[in-house]
């Protein structure tokens, strides 16, 4: 038995069962990754995959429980080589850092900063998508923390904080006839959806929050462009597209000239961003440094206390 026999079985089922994608995965050959699963089966003198020909399927039901066990090994290992790492005293090494384009434009600069300060000899790579791939990234470990508004509380691998909560804000151009409603008083989602609207792409920055809101009131909406980045929505709202809801954090760090900002805290429930890491993992004392700077609400108590709980 080797890690690199582990590794295929945990990739196998990561990927769907595509020995294609494992192999591309691991830096190998298909055959090698068939030979790998193959002689691991045959020591254990289990089925671990279902196979439909040459082709794999499915798990097996003992293959289930040996991809636990598989998956644990293959933890404890990379915590073993972190462990190594902290008691030879190394305050060099890689913190990777999966997010949405949000956090690492408006939240992120000045936590980065000061860990830098701190830490000099170790280096950030910050990897921006969707939710469900920072969650994906962080339970590979190709990640280790991950940060996000939505999705990453859904996952029993990972154990996730609450860090802060923000609201959305609607954002028009100078002039716009909803700046005179607003004035007259709080503004009503029935005059939002009233415009065209433009805002985040579904699984981004509290747009659940967003669609619930107006479904709850009955309302449709005509949602005529959407993306990822808060400056791109500023930048057709200025063009005069429609009427943009963005992130609170956002028109904090400052707003497009031409745009005014109006209170939208009461129309839509309050998004809370998390950060999350493996459920078992070993944290560097960096990892520890930089999750206290973000949240600086939690103690390292708490955090080894939670990353440590089984899973219920």
């Amino acid at each position: 038995m080797n890690f690199q026999q582990l590794r295929s079985i945990r990739e196998a089922a990561r990927c769907g069962f595509n020995l294609t994608e494992v192999a591309n995965v691991l830096f190998t050959s298909q055959p090698g990754v068939s030979r790998q699963i193959r002689e691991l089966e045959e020591e254990l003198g289990v089925e671990i995959f279902e196979r439909n020909g040459k082709r794999l399927t499915g798990l097996t039901e003992p293959g289930k429980g040996i991809l636990h066990i598989v998956e644990r090994l293959l933890l404890e290992a990379e915590n073993l080589r972190q462990a190594s790492n902290e008691y030879a005293g190394e305050q060099s090494g890689t913190l990777a850092i999966a997010t949405t384009h949000t956090q690492a434009r408006y939240v992120l600069p000045q936590v980065v900063q000061t860990f830098r300060t701190a830490f000099p000899q170790v280096r950030i790579a910050l990897q921006q998508s969707s939710p469900e791939h920072i969650a994906d990234w962080v339970m590979s470990g190709k990640a280790d923390v991950g940060i996000a508004t939505e999705g990453l509380s859904e996952f029993k691998e990972l154990v996730s904080f609450p860090c802060y909560t923000w609201s959305h804000v609607v954002v028009v151009p100078d002039g716009h006839p909803l700046l005179a409603l607003s004035a007259r008083g709080p503004l009503k989602l029935a005059d939002l959806a009233g415009h065209a609207l433009i805002t985040y792409d579904i699984g981004f920055t509290g747009r659940s929050h967003i669609d619930t809101a107006f479904r709850n009131a009955g309302l449709d909406t005509d949602i005529v462009l959407t993306a990822m980045d808060s400056d791109v929505i500023q930048q057709y709202v200025s063009l005069g597209l429609g009427v943009g809801i963005v992130a609170s954090m956002a028109l904090e760090r400052g707003r497009h000239q031409g745009l005014q900002a109006i209170e939208a805290a009461h129309l839509f429930a309050p998004n809370i961003t998390r950060l999350a890491v493996r459920r078992g993992a070993y944290l560097r004392a960096y990892t520890y440094e930089f999750i206290l700077r973000f949240a600086p609400e939690l103690t390292r108590a708490e955090i080894v206390a939670a990353v440590n709980e089984p899973v219920q």
